[in-house]
């Protein structure tokens, strides 16, 4: 899988990155709004390793609820995120804590995103580990959710996701840039902000914001 620049995209912010993917016409591909940073100072980018969660009522004798769960995160590479998909928001699923956080990081992972709860959140915050959720509760998925699919085109919190693309979050949001537009996407974000740049220093000088507009066509 191609490696990307992590500097590069931390350049760049979830707005910019949602106004270049509408002009190009990929929409929703902004996460619904209920997903949130456990550390608003956080930023996370990185290319997506997908899990799809079900509701469970049971466990099934004998059964390990957490296998394909733990077959994910042990196969994690460096620069990864993790996308749980648990069709949320969700009172139930709560698919990830501060010991998946652990061998994440010992993994390398960028992160994780969920559209379910998340739990040990002090204990996340602390190790420093971007994780976006749909919630926080202390459930625990056992008996309520199993992962029944890794590394599949999953929906999570209203974006279709397919493994490998970039996943960028930060205060405002999480966006999932296709791979088969980054490179175009980096590109003209990376314009965006050049031009945000020259706009925002002719706002400072006083002036008119109708004027600036008509120059720089960025607002």
């Amino acid at each position: 899988m191609q490696s990307i620049d992590p500097a590069q995209w931390r350049s760049l912010s979830a707005a910019i990155l949602s106004d270049v993917m509408d002009s190009l016409g990929l929409v929703r591909r902004a996460m619904r709004p209920f997903v949130r940073p456990a550390d608003e100072s956080c930023v996370l980018v990185g290319r997506a390793r997908t899990g799809l969660y079900m509701p469970a009522y049971a466990l099934r004798d004998g059964e390990n609820p957490y296998d394909v769960e733990i077959a994910l995160v042990d196969d994690l590479k460096p620069g990864e995120v993790v996308v749980l998909a648990c069709n949320g928001p969700t009172e139930r699923i709560a698919p990830w804590g501060e010991l998946l956080s652990t061998a994440s990081v010992a993994r390398g992972s960028a992160g994780c995103v969920t559209d379910g709860l998340v739990r040990d959140v002090r204990q996340i915050r602390e190790m420093g580990f971007p994780v976006f959720h749909g919630g926080i509760g202390p459930l625990d998925t056992k008996g309520r959710a199993r992962m029944v699919d890794r590394d599949v085109r999953v929906e999570c919190a209203g974006v279709s996701i397919d493994p490998g693309d970039i996943i960028f979050g930060d205060v405002d949001g999480v966006v999932a840039v296709p791979r088969a537009n980054e490179h175009e996407v980096i590109t003209r974000a990376l314009e965006k902000v050049t031009g945000e740049n020259h706009t925002r220093d002719a706002l400072r000088k006083g002036e008119p914001l109708a004027v600036v507009f008509k120059r720089f066509g960025i607002l």
